[in-house]
């Protein structure tokens, strides 16, 4: 049978088998890793002709730079570390989250590093690191940048990597808050392109997060004209607070938007619309339902979507389903969709939503 022939597969029989290889490769990454981590101590890398374990993955193994740099650092934590790979390859932790700990992984904390950061995303990794691990906050500044036209560097030559070492290859993206410029003091020279600051906000110690982000000039403006108008409560100028103040400001207006959230309930308006939901019931259900979606998995598992919440009617409107707070529930974009489509047939919804396009 064609393995990459997928379409004999029932919905549950796929969503098996895709867990069954994500085992699989879980499995076969740890080994992996003890294979370069061996190849790398023996040093064969050089009997097939390459000056360094990074050359080797690079172009014996067909790795991309990325690749190379993620395997061969997390093969060395695993080695120093052997319950870096059992929990890899029971899937208790990602790659990404081998690289995150490995700067802050000692003989002392390794075990107890491992179990905190079990089944966490990056996200809540880098929450865990900065409240075992806090640092300073990040100074304040407004700054020019260059547009990305200005930013494109030309490609220096490669240099010969001294053995046993890592090219800096993208590794801001890997190891949080290491510029490539303090890489290249420690590593061989490969090709770094530049890119503008991208948005981010990082965390640096508990209740402590650095924001990152590039605005245009209207945003700039819009800025600098709030800081002003603030002057007397925050003479400083401080961003901080002048963001706080902004966001305070967004969500009240957001919330009573889609939530009709109001500390002076007026009353009921009578509409026309079957599909209208009145206020109070919208205040009701977002109470009840904690402000996200409700969809509960047959596993139990309840969506975490925090994004694009909409309100449904468990028996559709076109059923004769009313606009109580019984019969409203909080679900996300996709499990609306996908509460409609087991109500309705997927072929159906997706005519209407292709109508709805046109």
């Amino acid at each position: 049978m064609d393995p990459f022939t997928v379409s004999h597969f029932s919905d549950r029989a796929l969503l098996h088998d895709l867990k069954a290889l994500v085992a699989q490769d879980r499995k076969t990454t740890a080994v992996l890793l003890t294979r370069i981590a061996e190849v790398e101590e023996r040093k064969l890398y050089r009997q097939a002709g390459y000056d360094s374990m990074f050359a080797c993955c690079l172009h014996e193994l067909h790795f991309s730079e990325d690749a190379a740099y993620r395997h061969i650092t997390a093969a060395r934590v695993a080695r120093r570390f052997p319950g870096v790979l059992v929990a890899l390859a029971e899937g208790r932790l990602h790659m990404r989250a081998v690289l995150m700990l490995a700067r802050h992984l000692t003989s002392g904390n390794a075990d107890e590093l491992v179990s905190a950061a079990t089944h966490k995303t990056r996200a809540e990794i880098e929450l865990l690191l900065a409240q075992r691990f806090p640092r300073p906050d990040l100074p304040q500044r407004l700054q020019a940048v260059p547009s990305p036209a200005v930013l494109a560097l030309v490609a220096t030559p490669s240099a010969p990597e001294p053995a046993g070492e890592l090219a800096p290859e993208r590794v801001e993206a890997m190891i949080p808050n290491l510029s490539v410029t303090q890489l290249k003091s420690q590593l061989a020279p490969e090709r770094v392109e530049a890119e503008a600051p991208r948005p981010r906000v990082t965390p640096l110690a508990p209740e402590r997060f650095g924001l990152q982000v590039t605005l245009d000039q209207e945003t700039y403006d819009l800025l600098q004209q709030a800081r002003a108008l603030m002057s007397h409560q925050n003479p400083a100028g401080d961003i901080a607070s002048v963001l706080k103040r902004a966001l305070e400001l967004l969500v009240g207006r957001l919330e009573k938007r889609k939530f009709a959230a109001t500390t002076r309930p007026g009353k009921a308006r009578r509409t026309a619309s079957d599909r209208h939901i009145p206020a109070a019931v919208k205040r009701a259900v977002r109470e009840r339902d904690g402000g996200r979606c409700t969809f509960v998995s047959e596993s139990c598992r309840r969506c975490q979507a925090p994004a694009l919440i909409e309100f449904e009617h468990e028996n559709p409107v076109a059923r004769g389903g009313d606009a109580t707070v019984e019969n409203v529930r909080l679900l996300c974009r996709a499990h609306n969709q996908l509460a409609a489509e087991c109500a309705f047939g997927a072929a159906f919804m997706e005519r209407k939503r292709a109508e709805a396009r046109r």
